[in-house]
């Protein structure tokens, strides 16, 4: 990745799934002078994705792809290659990349997790948490290999779980982590590479 790193930022792709809030927190990141990324695209698995209009108003090009097609995989690479992407961040995308994808941008792509990986890989991560009574949760960015959830850690952060927090309070929580630790992983992951 180091000769990417030049005068230009590198060409970023941000997979969603839904509201898009890290897509916005990622795309001001990378306004930012210092910063080594460009969003060159945004990528959807839902065409009613919310993330999409900010892509859309931000003048970021974007795509929905429908999960269902065959060749799907293939498609989505063909198109970020067409884009020159080199890096993929994957922001509450609800697909799985199959192994064959994920060796094409193989320490290239990186997802952030609610949790305090490799505690509660998945879904449903803050009733989990909550059921446990556990004392902190957080939140994880790792690089993605091909098992759920179990790529390396580039960065993590926790926060107490308190008495009186419930799922939604737990989520706005996490989420405020996620803001602060994705482009802290990014600049972690860029300048290591």
């Amino acid at each position: 990745m180091a000769e990417l790193i030049g005068k230009n930022k590198i060409n970023t792709s941000v997979f969603i799934s839904g509201r898009g809030s890290n897509l916005k927190n990622l795309f001001k990141f990378s306004k930012q002078k210092q910063s080594l990324i460009k969003i060159s695209l945004v990528l959807s698995s839902s065409k009613m994705a919310k993330g999409l209009k900010f892509a859309k108003s931000n003048n970021i090009k974007y795509l929905s792809i429908n999960y269902n097609q065959k060749n799907i995989e293939k498609k989505i690479l063909l198109i970020l290659k067409k884009n020159n992407i080199h890096m993929i961040c994957l922001a509450g995308f609800m697909k799985i990349l199959s192994k064959n994808f994920i060796s094409k941008f193989k320490g290239k792509i990186l997802n952030i997790h609610p949790s305090l990986l490799p505690k509660y890989k998945g879904l449903n991560v803050h009733e989990r948490v909550l059921k446990n009574k556990e004392k902190y949760t957080g939140a994880t960015v790792h690089l993605v290999n091909s098992k759920l959830d179990s790529g390396k850690i580039i960065a993590q952060k926790r926060i107490m779980v308190l008495k009186k927090d419930n799922k939604k309070s737990l989520e706005k929580k996490v989420l405020k982590i996620e803001h602060k630790i994705y482009p802290e992983a990014i600049k972690i992951l860029l300048t290591n590479y």
